[in-house]
C-alpha cells in the first residue's frame, strides 16, 4: 500500500498528568480539549494554519474560560493530534487507513489554502487523487474507513469517488489492474514518490469478489449496484461475488441468532442485544437478495436454499422469502435433499422442518413447468385455429421449440421427483409432521415423473414407523399415493411382510409379485390366460425384467428392507392370513347403517375389484397345490 510522509521534525508530544503537551522552550498559551483529553499547545503554529481555531480563540478571549472545547471533532484524539503535529512540522505518515480521518479533521479545522499555501487539505487531496484512487487495495481500505465518517465523507465526495474508482477497476480488463486480491495483502508499503514496484496481474475474472467482501453492507450494496449497472460483468461473476460475501458474513451469525431464539434471555439487555444483531443480519440478507442477478443459473440452487434457511432463521421479510422461493423453483432440479431441510422456527408449527415453504417451491416449479404439449394437436380444428394467426412455417417452428422445452421440462421433473422422494424420507421421521402435508408434497409430483415407486414406498414405510398411532383410515389414505404395479421385486417382498400396511395394499402387492414370479425365467407362455389379460389391463409387460431397487438415496440402518421369510409361496400365504386375522377388528368407517360391522375377511375380499378377486382365489389355490406337492 502507498503512504506519504509530511514534516521533518521528531515527535515531541508527551503526556504528563493526563495532559498532552509538546516539549518546547516556550510555555504553552492555549488549551484545547478534544473528547476528554486536554492539550497544552501554542497559538502561533496552530492559528497560522487553522482558521476555525483563530475564530474560536478570539471568542474565548472575551470570557474567563480560556479552554477551547471541540466535543464533535471528527476522528477523535488521533486525528486532532495528526493535524497538530502537521502544524508543528513534526513528521506524520498518511495512508489509506488514516487519510479519511485526517481529511475530515483538516476540513473541520479549516486548514485551507486561504489560510496558508501548501496547507494540509491541499496535500491530502493531492495524495488522495494521485495515489489512493489509483490503487485497488488503497481504494477498498479507504472506502471501508468512510463508515465512521459517513456524513462528512458524503459531503466531501470521498465515498462516491472511492466507489467510482473501485467500479472502474472492476470493469477494466484484468490485465490493466495493478493489484489483485491474491497479491494485494502481501505487497509491501511503498512511497507515493518512490520507485514503481512490480505490478501484479489478476489471474481470474472474479478476482475482485474477495477484497470487496470486506466492505460493510451499505457500501457493498452501493458498489455492487454500480458494477451491475455497468453492464460489462457477467451475471455468474456477480453471483460468485455475492456468494463470497454471504459466506463471510452470514453462516456463523445465523447460527448464533438461531441459538439466541432457542433459549430464554436472562435479561432485557441480552434480548435487546440479540434483536439488534438479528436486525443487522436481516438487513444484510435482504440486501443480498436484492442484488441477485435476474438471469437463471447466475447462482447455484444450493446457495439460494442456504439464503432461504437464513431468511427463516432471521425472520426476513415475506417479499425476500417469496423471491428466494421463486428463484429456487426455477432451479429445483439442481437441489440436494439436505438443502431442502429448512428449519422451522414458526411458533404455530411443531414440525422440525419448514414443509410449507418446500411445498410452495414445488408448486411454483410445477407451474413454470407447464409447457405446451410435446406433440402438435391431432385435431384439424387445432391447426385451423393456429392458421388464423400464424403461417404454417411458424407453426412447425413453434412445435419444434415446444418439443425441446417440454423435453427439458420432463427431464427436470424426473430429477425433482427423485429429490422430493428423498426429501419425504427425511421429513417422514418427524413425529409432528401432519399426514396431510406429507401427502400434499407426494401428490404434487406428477405420476409420469416417477420411474418407479420404490423411493416413495420407502418414505411411506418410514412415516408408518414414526407414526404408529395412525388408524386404519389414515393408513389407507396414506397408501393411496402408492402404485403397487411400479414397485421392484425387492420392494414387493418387503411390502408383503410389512405389518403396518393396510390389507388391501398387501393383497395387491402379493398379486403383482406372484404374477411377476410366474414370469421368471421367461416362461410367459405358461401363464394362465386370465393372468395375462389382467397384466395387460394394467400395462404390465411380463417379458420385460422387473426394475431394480433405486439406490440413489442413502438409508439408515433401521430403515433397511428385510426380505427374510419370503422365499416361498407358503410364507407369502401365511403373511396374508396373518393380515386377514389382524383385520378382524371392526372399522368404524365400514360399519353398516344398522351398526353391525362386516367380518374383516369378507370385507377385505369384497373390497377388491372383480378381476383381482378371481385372480387372488386362483393364486391361493396355486399356493395350496404347490405346498401339497412339496
Amino acid at each position: 500500500m502507498k503512504f506519504m510522509k509530511l514534516g521533518s521534525r521528531p515527535d515531541t508530544f508527551y503526556t504528563a498528568e493526563s495532559v498532552r503537551t509538546v516539549s518546547s522552550e516556550v510555555s504553552s498559551d492555549i488549551t484545547i480539549q478534544v473528547k476528554g483529553t486536554e492539550y497544552l499547545l501554542h497559538k502561533f503554529p496552530l492559528l497560522s494554519k487553522c482558521l476555525r481555531l483563530q475564530r474560536l480563540c478570539s471568542e474565548t478571549s472575551r470570557h474567563e474560560d480560556r479552554v477551547i472545547r471541540l466535543p464533535d471533532f471528527p476522528g477523535g484524539v488521533e486525528a486532532f493530534e495528526l493535524c497538530a503535529k502537521f502544524c508543528y512540522g513534526i513528521t506524520v505518515t498518511l495512508s489509506a487507513y488514516n487519510i479519511v480521518a485526517a481529511q475530515c479533521a483538516a476540513e473541520y479545522l479549516q486548514m485551507t489554502e486561504d489560510v496558508e499555501k501548501g496547507n494540509l487539505i491541499y496535500k491530502l487531496q493531492v495524495f488522495f487523487n494521485s495515489c489512493i484512487l489509483q490503487g485497488w487495495r488503497d481504494s477498498i481500505v479507504t472506502l471501508q474507513s468512510t463508515k465512521g465518517f459517513a456524513v462528512w465523507c458524503e459531503d466531501l465526495g470521498i465515498t462516491s469517488r472511492c466507489i467510482e474508482s473501485i467500479v472502474s477497476k472492476v470493469l477494466t480488463h484484468p490485465s490493466k489492474v495493478s493489484l489483485s486480491h491474491s497479491h494485494s495483502r502481501r505487497v509491501s508499503d511503498m512511497s507515493c514518490n518512490g520507485t514503481e514496484s512490480l505490478r501484479h496481474k489478476p489471474s481470474t475474472k472474479g478476482w475482485w469478489g474477495e477484497d470487496m467482501a470486506e466492505l460493510g453492507i451499505d457500501l457493498y450494496w452501493r458498489t455492487m449496484i454500480a458494477i451491475k449497472s455497468g453492464g460489462k460483468i457477467h451475471s455468474t461473476l456477480i453471483g460468485d461475488a455475492l456468494q463470497i460475501y454471504a459466506s463471510r458474513w452470514l453462516p456463523n451469525k445465523s447460527r448464533k441468532v438461531k441459538a439466541n431464539r432457542g433459549r430464554t434471555s436472562d435479561s432485557d439487555s441480552d434480548s435487546d442485544s440479540a434483536d439488534e444483531v438479528s436486525s443487522k443480519h436481516r438487513l444484510l440478507l435482504e440486501s443480498i437478495v436484492s442484488l441477485l442477478p435476474l438471469e437463471k443459473g447466475a447462482v447455484s440452487c444450493s446457495f439460494l436454499l442456504k439464503l432461504l434457511k437464513a431468511a427463516n432463521i432471521l425472520n426476513a421479510s415475506s417479499s425476500s422469502k417469496t423471491e428466494l422461493a421463486r428463484r429456487v423453483a426455477l432451479q429445483l432440479d439442481e437441489a440436494r435433499v439436505g438443502d431442502l431441510l429448512i428449519p422451522s422456527l414458526s411458533y404455530s408449527s411443531d414440525t422440525v422442518y419448514d414443509v410449507d415453504i418446500v411445498l410452495t417451491i414445488l408448486e411454483q416449479f410445477m407451474l413454470q413447468g407447464q409447457s405446451p404439449p410435446t406433440s402438435p394437436p391431432r385435431s384439424k380444428l387445432g391447426f385451423e385455429r393456429r392458421r388464423r394467426s400464424r403461417s404454417a412455417e411458424n407453426i412447425d417452428f413453434d412445435f419444434q421449440e415446444s418439443r425441446r422445452s417440454s423435453s427439458a421440462s420432463h427431464s427436470s421433473k424426473l430429477k425433482v421427483a427423485k429429490i422430493i422422494d428423498g426429501y419425504l424420507q427425511e421429513i417422514a421421521r418427524d413425529r409432528n409432521l401432519p399426514l396431510s402435508k406429507f401427502i400434499a408434497i407426494a401428490e404434487t409430483i406428477p405420476d409420469f415423473s416417477r420411474s418407479d415407486h420404490d423411493d416413495l414406498y420407502r418414505a411411506i414405510d418410514i412415516y408408518l414407523k414414526a407414526h404408529p398411532d395412525l388408524n386404519k383410515s389414515e393408513r389407507k389414505k396414506l397408501c393411496r399415493i402408492l402404485d403397487c404395479k411400479r414397485l421392484s421385486v425387492e420392494a414387493c417382498m418387503h411390502a408383503a411382510q410389512n405389518e403396518k400396511l393396510p390389507l388391501r395394499v398387501v393383497v395387491q402387492v402379493l398379486f403383482f409379485e406372484q404374477a411377476r414370479a410366474a414370469t421368471a425365467g421367461g416362461k410367459v407362455a405358461d401363464l394362465p390366460s386370465n393372468i395375462k389379460a389382467l397384466l395387460a389391463a394394467h400395462n404390465i409387460d411380463p417379458s420385460r425384467p422387473p426394475g431394480t431397487l433405486s439406490s440413489t438415496t442413502s438409508i439408515r440402518a433401521d430403515d433397511q428392507w428385510s426380505v427374510s421369510g419370503l422365499k416361498s409361496p407358503k410364507s407369502r400365504t401365511s403373511t396374508l392370513r396373518m393380515k386377514l386375522a389382524e383385520d378382524d377388528d371392526f372399522d368404524e368407517l365400514d360399519m353398516n347403517p344398522d351398526g353391525m360391522g362386516r367380518h374383516s375377511k369378507f370385507k377385505a375380499f369384497c373390497a377388491l375389484p372383480t378381476g383381482p378377486k378371481k385372480m387372488f382365489s386362483k393364486l391361493l389355490s396355486i399356493n395350496r397345490s404347490g405346498s401339497e406337492k412339496n
